[in-house]
């Protein structure tokens, strides 16, 4: 597993506290695996891009969020969501990836490595019993590869290039929950936006959740939805990518 480094240091100055913070501390963890029908075209400093048909997979997303008492300070969530996207095409021009030129006509395969986390800095602004919303800032870290198997005019049949990439990515944030009274359960959205020149990033989520157990010590709720994400990455680290993954998920949260 790649090691990941925390932010040293985020900027939140465009951020202020609408309301006040929880009364009570507050510790969420979860855990989701989410079903992904993906598809899309990725390239390589500023190469014509390629389009890849990816394997259905099913992914995991971590989680754990700390709310607290504290005016002013936000609240935070700790999110990796895994996304290894294992492609293929059949190429109808030359593709070019990393200075090797891809034969039209051939199969290439490719595995793309998009596991990134998140960060995420946010204030309740609203939330009693029934309705909660909250808004922030979340930044994805991205730290993966590129890998591209194929035949090629100089490196010959099974030729793989392998180009490491990095970045993050500031994105607005927001989350809103909506319970039904006297049923545990309560339908949710969640979601991360950003759209600046030519990069798209949005990573959402929809979905119902219902509390099976709510005591003084511990909750615990069962969670199913949707989500989708598309990541329209124009120059990150020369990497630009146009891929949609999207499809059902089921998890659990945990409160203490």
């Amino acid at each position: 597993m790649k090691k990941y480094c925390l932010a040293a240091a985020l900027s939140l100055a465009c951020l202020a506290p609408a309301a006040q913070a929880d009364t009570l501390l507050g510790l969420y963890a979860g855990v989701d695996g989410w079903k992904s029908d993906s598809d899309g075209q990725f390239s390589y400093k500023g190469n014509q891009p390629q389009d890849f048909k990816f394997k259905d997979e099913t992914f995991v997303s971590y989680y754990i969020a700390l709310e607290h008492p504290v005016p002013v300070v936000p609240n935070f969530k700790f999110k990796y969501t895994e996304l290894e996207l294992n492609g293929s095409a059949v190429l109808t021009d030359t593709f070019s990836f990393n200075g090797s030129d891809y034969v039209v006509g051939t199969a290439v395969n490719s595995v793309n490595d998009l596991t990134h986390i998140d960060y995420i800095f946010y204030y309740e602004i609203f939330d009693n019993d029934l309705i909660s919303i909250d808004l922030g800032l979340n930044v994805k870290q991205f730290d993966g590869d590129m890998i591209v198997t194929g035949t090629t005019q100089t490196g010959g049949a099974n030729f793989t290039e392998n180009v490491d990439f990095s970045g993050f990515v500031p994105l607005a944030y927001g989350r809103a929950e909506a319970g039904l009274p006297f049923t545990g359960l309560s339908m949710f959205v969640e979601g991360s936006f950003l759209a600046i020149d030519d990069s798209k990033v949005q990573d959402y989520q929809v979905g119902v959740a219902w509390e099976l157990l709510d005591n003084l010590a511990v909750d615990v709720a069962v969670k199913a939805g949707y989500r989708s994400m598309t990541l329209e990455l124009d120059d990150v680290d020369d990497i630009n990518t146009n891929i949609d993954a999207s499809g059902p998920f089921v998890g659990v949260q945990v409160h203490f």
